[in-house]
């Protein structure tokens, strides 16, 4: 193997992609449980193709998020639940009837829901699914900047050294 071939292949995205586990960070609601690996988040999201404009309050919404997938890392199903917008949010921000705190307890069920939960690094393949006009996913790619994986609709990009950290 040549030592062009052997940094081509260091590059490429992994099967499976590390994200790591970091508390009180963007990564903290994520693990392991009985049946395998979660990723669980509280994310807003503007449909696919939105253009802001007047109004795109109502268009920004708040989603509570819980990926599954088995011991392998590959994808099983997914909970997504819209909590409202970030219109709502303004009109009522504080409080247990706020959007903010309603996707908090709805995402707090969804965790207690997974039997032997456990909050640790995990190892999941790319996967890509689309609700309320909403792409939800990890996908992967390259251009000019390298190889690259990114989750939907949170942002977090991940990259050499493919250690599980993570670029907002």
């Amino acid at each position: 193997m040549s030592a062009l071939t052997r940094m081509v292949s260091a590059m490429a995205v992994p099967e499976v992609i590390p994200i790591a586990y970091e508390p009180k960070h963007r990564t903290e609601t994520i693990g392991r449980y009985a049946d395998g690996q979660f990723l669980a988040s509280i994310t807003y999201a503007f449909p696919e193709g939105f253009r802001p404009d007047d109004g795109w309050e109502e268009h920004k919404r708040l989603y509570t998020v819980l990926h599954t997938f088995d011991v392998e890392g590959r994808y099983r199903d997914s909970e997504i639940w819209c909590a409202g917008t970030w219109a709502e949010q303004q009109r009522n921000p504080d409080g247990d009837n706020s959007v903010l705190a309603q996707a908090r307890i709805h995402l707090a069920k969804l965790l207690r829901s997974l039997p032997r939960r456990s909050y640790t690094d995990i190892a999941v393949r790319p996967f890509q699914l689309t609700v309320d006009g909403v792409l939800f996913g990890l996908l992967s790619g390259s251009d000019e900047d390298g190889d690259w994986a990114e989750l939907y609709p949170d942002r977090l990009g991940f990259g050499e050294p493919w250690d599980g950290t993570y670029d907002t």
